[in-house]
């Protein structure tokens, strides 16, 4: 799969030093200082991947990634030194798949690349089933197997665990599980995180150590498909 990236970053000494450790990865890998070169490129190209900053010198990131989304970008990781909650929920509920804070170790960026990669190809399979590493999801049947053997889950458990896993790599927000749980927005998030710990309880070994199941203080919850922590 040749995968192409668009890293969109005013900071050229970051576009230096990561556009050759992206294509020592093997991807293709191009790059864009503002905004306007962005949407220029996008319309040019499709890419698999943009790489995101929210601080452009002629707008708010947040501005274009509706915009890169219609131009057929299949994935948007933001990479942003706005460490606000409220800043990283407002690209997630844009359409952004995911974040990842300034400054940054490149291992966890590149986990979540392969991450988002991963999402592209088994897209048809996640239509149908999720499977990873010993968590496997029917959606159909709506049933999920733990190391083989069923565990039961409520009716709504389940819409939140295949939210996540339809979702996995990646966090969702809890605006965006609310909806999936009670189709509500407003619902107060301490029913969310009350059915977040009855899932942890069912899927890890231990729920104070979560592999599975990961917290975004303040903005949500990921379903872990690297246990790279």
């Amino acid at each position: 799969m040749n995968v192409k990236i668009l890293l969109v970053d005013d900071e050229t000494a970051l576009i230096r030093s990561l556009q050759p450790v992206l294509i020592a990865q093997g991807y293709g890998v191009d790059s864009a200082g503002t905004a306007a070169e962005a949407l220029k490129k996008a319309k040019e190209t499709v890419f698999d991947i943009i790489l995101l900053d929210l601080g452009l010198p002629d707008a708010d990131g947040k501005e274009i990634i509706a915009k890169l989304l219609d131009l057929n970008a299949l994935s948007i990781l933001i990479l942003s030194a706005r460490h606000q909650e409220a800043e990283k929920v407002a690209a997630l509920d844009q359409g952004a798949d995911d974040f990842i804070n300034k400054p940054f170790n490149i291992e966890e960026l590149l986990a979540r690349i392969r991450a988002a990669v991963r999402r592209r190809k088994n897209e048809a399979v996640k239509s149908q089933e999720f499977e990873s590493r010993h968590l496997r999801i029917d959606f159909l049947k709506r049933k999920v197997f733990l190391m083989g053997d069923e565990i039961k889950f409520s009716p709504k458990e389940f819409d939140l665990l295949e939210t996540l896993a339809r979702h996995a790599g990646q966090v969702v927000t809890h605006r965006q599980l609310l909806l999936a749980g009670w189709n509500d927005p407003t619902v107060d998030t301490q029913y969310l995180r009350s059915y977040m710990a009855l899932i942890r309880q069912k899927l890890e070994y231990d729920s104070s150590q979560p592999e599975y199941l990961l917290t975004e203080p303040g903005v949500g919850y990921r379903l872990d498909i690297d246990f790279e922590h």
